[in-house]
């Protein structure tokens, strides 16, 4: 009789652990998705071109934009330093939150 019991009670334990681990499953699975979708996002954003001149805005480099009037802020001072005051082409991917260029390339601009 106690041997039952034990048995009973052991698989009782044994379903209730199954099935709070399949609670816990799907959540997780979730998770993962989201953070696949996140990566997936930022690995389609492409790089673009942006038209302007370097100038200073406060102690940060930034890249006027000459014909809409729009200052965009650069990520990599380093290589605007050397444009300060020139026109330039940025190849550059945009964060769309802060609009912020993350520089790939700064070449400068043919036309004057």
């Amino acid at each position: 009789m106690k041997r039952i019991l034990i048995v009973i009670a052991m698989l009782g334990l044994a379903s209730f652990g199954l099935n709070l681990s399949a609670q816990q499953t799907p959540a997780q699975s979730q998770a993962g998705t989201a953070q696949q979708q996140q990566v997936d996002a930022q690995g389609q954003q492409s790089a673009k071109s942006f038209e302007g001149k370097i100038t200073k805005a406060g102690d940060k480099l930034v890249l006027q934009d000459t014909s809409t009037q729009t200052a965009y802020q650069l990520d990599d001072q380093d290589k605007a330093k050397q444009f300060e005051g020139q026109s330039v082409k940025i190849t550059a991917t945009m964060d769309p939150t802060t609009n912020i260029l993350h520089v790939v390339d700064i070449t400068p601009s043919e036309s004057k």
